[in-house]
Parts: structure tokens; C-alpha cells; sequence
């Protein structure tokens, strides 16, 4: 039982070393950006994620006519 937790111990802490080799060697290394907002083919395209067009969707139109309630 101890053998076989050391081990996957090990392995899951080489493959994270393995994964993260380009962030620690690279200056100001950082993870990508793979949101759908940071794409710069996807902005053009006017293409947002749900999050933003959410956002969008509730900001006030400044543009907008006020109605008033008439009694």
C-alpha cells in the first residue's frame, strides 16, 4: 500500500514538473491565456464568451427612453 502511494506520489510530481518546464525556464513565464476573450481571431470575429455577453447584456443603454408610469 505504501509502495504504491510513494509511487503515484513520484509520478504526479514528475509530470507537473514536466508541464510547467516552459513557465519556470521562460522570462516572465505565465500559463496561456485560452480564454475565449484573450484570442485575438475570436475578438475580431466578435466572438465573446458567455460570460462577457452576460456582462453586456445587463450594462444600462444610456441611449435608452425612460418610460414613466402613468396612474
Amino acid at each position: 500500500m505504501f509502495k504504491t502511494l510513494l509511487y503515484t506520489l513520484i509520478i504526479i510530481a514528475i509530470s507537473v514538473a514536466l508541464l510547467s518546464i516552459t513557465i519556470i525556464i521562460k522570462k516572465n513565464g505565465k500559463f496561456p491565456n485560452i480564454h475565449i476573450g484573450g484570442n485575438r481571431n475570436m475578438r475580431k470575429r466578435g466572438i465573446k464568451c458567455a460570460q462577457s455577453q452576460d456582462r453586456d447584456a445587463r450594462k444600462e443603454n444610456p441611449m435608452a427612453v425612460r418610460e414613466t408610469n402613468k396612474k
